[in-house]
Formats: structure tokens, C-alpha cells, sequence
């Protein structure tokens, strides 16, 4: 990366991250969140479809997901499914991916959704000019409902052990439970050692029913000192932190690194307790033809990403969850910034090339990508 970027005077830490053995830990990976069943009309509309196709996914649990598919970690949610054949559907789903689900907990249903229900989540992919559309139906689901106190953190992380705990700002929007929820989990991720990340994830139709932006900030303020692992794109940290980022217009078309870079000192100065810094820099063209690429800060230095123009999208929901999922692995297998920023590019760009919320990629894709190799037909 350029000089102009890597030799920005950063306020120093002083901290390296150490992550459990795996001989302590049960988990590599542990998310906080809620999973939603996808309904998705594949290359048509919701308004007009007349049948869809299902998948689960939710911010932090793509994470895990794409830990442990694509990747080979050992993944775990923590979450809540109302006991219902939906619910059982989705407990189908989770496990074909390979993540441990001993932690959810299970509500009973009233029959009717009245009082617990599972979310669901009608997506369209979009279309050169049409953008992707998603509409969200979660209201009083089972995860939502969770509460401090509801979950044995310290039988998870000190018994059983994990290495690495996700969260991020879609669950601190759920409720105005949610958010103790988290500071709960990442209190005891401490206590006993493991590693914390949040993506900031900021949705705006979630935060409208809670105070919008306001107690957007007021609540991921509270939570980012607790946070060792801070994720997010251009909108996260300023609608979700309130930090400013130089020479990004309205529209989103111009994302200069100088002005992310001046936004990342901003972060660093108001919470020195971030270990790393990282965000998706993406340009939108159309629907099916984005700029990619990522930034990570750790140890004073800023790590850019290869940058990937006009990249053909089929499917953009849970790119950043990919990147975010490379970007971990990469930070545990090798503890080096510039190839787990790599790692998470490369991942995000692959998952958005397929359809669904989470990543049907291969750790040998990833990384082929990764050096630049040919894209030909292989047989």
C-alpha cells in the first residue's frame, strides 16, 4: 500500500491479540444474533412472485457460517427459534451448515405468533438499475425477546470455551433488550479471555422504531468499548458511531482511502481499546456491477485490500458478512493484518457471486483469488 496511507501517525495500543489455544476452546467461533428465514423470488420480484425459495441467514450468524463452511472452524450460535415447524426448519438449515446450535434457545409458540414467533426476511437480489430490495417481517420474534440473564456466558466461555465471539449492530437493534444482551456476552467473552468483533451493520428500518440514529449512536457508543474487533462500511461508522469520514459525497460515489483513513483516526482516538479497525469500501454502479474492496488498521499501519473494479454481483446481501468471516480467519491462522484483509475481500467478493445470504465459497477459491489465478473453466 502507498506510503500516504501506511505512515499515518495512529495513536499507538500497545496490545497484540491473544487468542485461546484450541485445546481450551470448544468453539473457534461464537455469534450473538438472529437468523431469519429468506424467502427470496429469485430472479423475479416479492410483489409479483408466486413462489420463493428459502434460505436462513442473519448478520452475525454468517459469520459463523462462513467460519465454518468455508473455512473448516468450529462454529456456534447463540440465539432464540420459536418452537414451531418454522423454527424447525430453520434448526434444518443451520445444521446443514455445520453450526452448532446447543446454545439456541427454544420458545415455546402460542400457536398463532402473538407472543413469539420466528422472522422472516423477503429479499430480491436487483438488477442493473433495480436495486436489491429487502422487507423484513421479525417483529416479536423469539430473538428479539432475549434478555440479560438469559444466557449461562459464563458456562459458554469459561466451561466450554471459545476462542473468538461475533456480534454486531442487527441484533442491538432488535429490541431494547438486545443491546444488554450483548453487553452481557461480551463482559464474560472478556472475563474469560476470548476475543470480541461487532459489526456495525447499521439498518435503518430496524433503528426507526427505536429512535433512530440518535439511539443508533447512543447504543453502539456504549457497546464499542467493550469491543476488541470493529467492522463496518462507510455508513456504519457514521450512522452507528458518529464519526466523520472527509471527501465521501451524498451519493456515495466518491470514497477516497484519505477521508477513511481520518475516519479511522477519529475511531482510535475516541475507543483506544480497538485492537483492529476494518471496512468494506464499496462503489456502487448498479445493482450487478460494484467497486470492492477493504481497508484494516492494527498496529498503526493501514492494510488495503487488492481492489477489485466493476465486480459483476448476482446476489450482494452478506458480502460484508464474508468479508467480515475472511477477515477473522485470517487474523486467527496468521495474525497478519495485509493477508486477513485479503482474506476478507477475496471471500466477500466470491460470496456475492451466488445466491443467498451466506457463502457457498471454498477456502481454495478464496485464495486462488487471492493470488490473482485464472478464472477459466477447471475439468
Amino acid at each position: 500500500m502507498p506510503d500516504l496511507y501506511t505512515q499515518k501517525q495512529f495513536r499507538k495500543l500497545n496490545k497484540t491479540m491473544e487468542i485461546r489455544s484450541v485445546e481450551s476452546s470448544r468453539f473457534d467461533i461464537l455469534s450473538l444474533g438472529e437468523v431469519m428465514l429468506r424467502l427470496d423470488p429469485g430472479e423475479g420480484r416479492v410483489r409479483t412472485a408466486r413462489r420463493f425459495e428459502v434460505w436462513e441467514g442473519g448478520g452475525e450468524y454468517n459469520v459463523a457460517r462462513g467460519l465454518r463452511r468455508c473455512f473448516g472452524l468450529r462454529a456456534a450460535l447463540v440465539s432464540a427459534f420459536a418452537d414451531n415447524e418454522v423454527g424447525r426448519l430453520l434448526e434444518n438449515l443451520i445444521l446443514a451448515g455445520g453450526v452448532d446450535i446447543s446454545n439456541v434457545i427454544w420458545s415455546p409458540f402460542d400457536g398463532v405468533g402473538s407472543n413469539v414467533r420466528n422472522g422472516l426476511n423477503f429479499t430480491e437480489r436487483g438488477f442493473g438499475v433495480r436495486a436489491a430490495l429487502g422487507t423484513s417481517d421479525r417483529g416479536h420474534s423469539a430473538a428479539s425477546q432475549l434478555k440479560a440473564g438469559d444466557i449461562d456466558w459464563d458456562k459458554i466461555f469459561g466451561k466450554q470455551g471459545v476462542r473468538w465471539f461475533h456480534t454486531g449492530g442487527v441484533f442491538a437493534g432488535l429490541s431494547n433488550t438486545t443491546p444488554d444482551v450483548i453487553k452481557e456476552a461480551l463482559v464474560a467473552a472478556k472475563k474469560h479471555g476470548t476475543i470480541t468483533s461487532y459489526d456495525l451493520n447499521f439498518r435503518a428500518s430496524l433503528w426507526d422504531a427505536f429512535g433512530g440514529k440518535t439511539s443508533c449512536q447512543a447504543i453502539n457508543r456504549d457497546i464499542a468499548p467493550l469491543v476488541d474487533v470493529m467492522i463496518g462500511n462507510e455508513e456504519d461508522f457514521t450512522a452507528c458511531l458518529g464519526l466523520e469520514i472527509e471527501g465521501v459525497d451524498a451519493e456515495l460515489k466518491s470514497l477516497p482511502i484519505e477521508g477513511f483513513a481520518k475516519m479511522i483516526q477519529q475511531a482510535i482516538n475516541e475507543f483506544p481499546n480497538f485492537q483492529v479497525i476494518a471496512t468494506t469500501i464499496r462503489t456502487v454502479k448498479s445493482a450487478t456491477i460494484n467497486d470492492w474492496g477493504a481497508l484494516c488498521w492494527k498496529d498503526e499501519k493501514l492494510y488495503e485490500s487488492t481492489h477489485r473494479p466493476n465486480l459483476e454481483i448476482f446476489d450482494r446481501v452478506g458480502g460484508g458478512d464474508s468479508f467480515a468471516s475472511g477477515l477473522i480467519y485470517g487474523l486467527m491462522t496468521t495474525g497478519n493484518p495485509q493477508i486477513a484483509v485479503d482474506y476478507g475481500a477475496a471471500h466477500g467478493a466470491l460470496a456475492m457471486t451466488t445466491a443467498g445470504d451466506t457463502t457457498m465459497a471454498t477456502k481454495p477459491e478464496v485464495e486462488a483469488l487471492m493470488a490473482g489465478k485464472s478464472v477459466r473453466v477447471k475439468r
